[in-house]
């Protein structure tokens, strides 16, 4: 109830203020397990993606948000749970996966942190890794205008006009294809090509 209750608020407050403008989401999946892979420049990326997206979303959320216990009870509340950035977390890797598995949508930002201004990141295997291991496919997704409204650093945000679009969904790599890094650059590559003209 409460992550209803909060997603729809934040749609709410996205479209009226923001006047955001969704495309592409009749290329989410309608039904089973699939990943959603954006592009990062802030904070308010992740409630942009979960407004726009026409399926709920858990979400990969860095652990030191998850240090105070009515935050942390929150965090999970909304479908996030926590990843170690600085190792290799077992633990969130497994949890994700059976989110797949059971059929749900998992946001990943495949640079693994947000960029500077419009700048994208190299892709990390991750993305490849659990499309690959959950026979997931990848739904390439581009937000745009966020690193205007709250840029990296800022704890201030502007009500400037923000647009996400989804892209066809690439389909679960297999072992004899590709790898997790080649597949993960062909994600960050599909995402790159949602991005709208200067």
């Amino acid at each position: 109830m409460i992550h209803w209750v909060c997603r729809n608020l934040v749609r709410l407050v996205l479209l009226v203020f923001f006047r955001l403008r969704i495309q592409g989401q009749e290329h989410v999946p309608a039904q089973g397990g699939f990943i959603l892979a954006g592009n990062h420049v802030s904070y308010l990326d992740p409630l942009v993606f979960g407004a726009g997206c026409p399926r709920s979303l858990y979400y990969m959320a860095r652990d030191t948000l998850f240090r105070r216990p009515f935050f942390a009870w929150f965090l999970h509340e909304i479908h996030a749970f926590p990843l170690k950035r600085r190792a290799a977390d077992f633990e969130a890797i497994r949890k994700g996966l059976r989110y797949l598995a059971d059929g749900r949508g998992l946001l990943i930002f495949p640079e693994g942190t947000r960029q500077v201004g419009s700048r994208v990141g190299r892709a990390f295997a991750g993305v490849g890794f659990l499309a690959r291991k959950a026979h997931a496919p990848v739904v390439p997704a581009y937000v745009s205008g966020t690193a205007k409204a709250m840029p990296k650093g800022s704890r201030r945000i502007r009500p400037v006009p923000l647009d996400v679009v989804f892209g066809p969904p690439i389909p679960a790599p297999t072992s004899q294809e590709t790898t997790d890094v080649d597949h993960s650059r062909r994600v960050m590559e599909a995402i790159l090509a949602l991005k709208p003209p200067l």
